[in-house]
């Protein structure tokens, strides 16, 4: 795969894509052997987290570092093991359950994406139009599909009321990989991730920003289970502040956008600036179920949207298979020097599957395009 993923970046002659054919039977690799357990710190005072109660550790954190310092970070889009993708919990290798892609995300030294869905098989229905659940099972596939760290501060996070919450948080805390942006009081939800990638500090934050009955009723309070909210900028920003005092890469993953819109909202676009101010490193989310531009906002990466990823079900909205791994390489200072994007389409069963040579090219010159409505600029490519 890293063959076909080289001729692509050659015939291209401009950001290097991830490219293998969906009957790629190579099984997403380990990374480095684990290493001890990640680091955490005291509880700051407020809202504003310190450590993790996640027990995973991600896999590239025992990896020698590189002779630059520098790391790669790979994110992708929404992920549900529901309908047509619930089927996807029992795939064993040589795929993995998201496909030939995950190998893209097993190559960085830490990636994350969004699962959305509650974790229970308990609780009654949130009085909304769609409800998703799945089971533990879901968190150690998705470490086996070489993902690092999982957000569940979005909208469907608390589907099944106050105990489809409890069985979540239940699951977060024997979760084989670590889970942020939901938590039993603010301070949990808020907390970033904390740990050591190739020698590099690195914190994970996450909130959603989605205006829903789910932030609405569920957000998380000094007493209270559920969601990191976005809508509390204030909240936020005092978390992504004390995680960067922490950490010299801060990674901040929101749910947010408007359904079917290409272009960034104005609420995207001011929480971006003030997370900016705030030391992020990288401000990057989904929600749209269409992705959205990316690119540099001074000196912090901003990805307005992923997508879609591991899709349970078709969609009206325009693009909304146009999907893929975004990976930036970040210095040991918490400066982004690269950037590359392997796309990919959601086929049938709601899998990402890579594109490769013309429909590659397609993809990342549409994807270039986006960035035109955002007032970003251009990211370096990776080299």
């Amino acid at each position: 795969m890293r063959r076909a993923a080289a001729a692509v970046a050659l015939l291209l002659g401009l950001v290097p894509l991830a490219a293998c054919g969906p009957d790629d039977p190579d099984p997403a690799p380990a990374k480095a052997a684990d290493a001890a357990p990640p680091s955490t710190t005291a509880a700051t005072d407020g809202a504003a987290p310190a450590g993790s109660t996640g027990t995973g550790t991600p896999s590239g954190a025992a990896a020698a570092p590189r002779p630059d310092g520098s790391i790669t970070v790979a994110f992708a889009g929404d992920v549900h093991f529901e309908g047509r993708t619930e089927a996807r919990l029992a795939v064993k290798a040589p795929e993995q359950a998201l496909g030939p892609i995950a190998q893209t995300l097993a190559d960085a030294d830490l990636s994350v994406l969004n699962l959305e869905t509650a974790i229970t098989d308990r609780g009654a229905p949130e009085p909304k139009t769609y409800t998703f659940r799945t089971s533990p099972k879901a968190l150690g596939v998705l470490k086996d599909s070489g993902v690092d760290v999982v957000s569940m501060a979005n909208n469907h996070a608390v589907d099944f009321g106050a105990d489809g919450l409890a069985d979540t948080l239940a699951a977060k805390e024997s979760s084989p990989i670590p889970v942020v942006g939901v938590g039993r009081n603010a301070k949990e939800a808020y907390a970033p991730y904390v740990t050591t990638v190739r020698g590099v500090k690195v914190a994970v934050v996450a909130a959603s920003q989605v205006e829903d009955l789910t932030n609405q009723k569920w957000r998380a309070g000094a007493n209270k289970p559920g969601i990191a909210s976005a809508l509390d900028a204030p909240a936020l920003v005092k978390a992504v502040a004390a995680a960067k005092k922490q950490a010299p890469v801060v990674l901040v993953y929101l749910h947010w956008g408007e359904e079917g819109k290409a272009c960034p909202t104005g609420a995207q676009t001011a929480v971006a600036k003030k997370l900016a101010a705030a030391g992020a490193t990288a401000v990057v989310g989904t929600h749209a179920h269409t992705m959205l531009g990316s690119g540099m906002l001074g000196n912090t990466y901003v990805g307005y949207g992923f997508g879609n990823f591991l899709w349970y079900g078709t969609s009206n909205y325009a693009f909304s298979n146009e999907t893929g791994v975004t990976t930036l390489t970040v210095s040991k200072e918490g400066k982004v020097t690269g950037e590359s994007f392997a796309p990919a389409t959601v086929d049938g069963r709601g899998v990402p599957v890579p594109q490769a040579g013309a429909a590659a090219e397609a993809a990342l010159k549409r994807r270039n395009g986006l960035r035109g409505c955002t007032g970003l600029a251009p990211a370096p490519a990776a080299h």
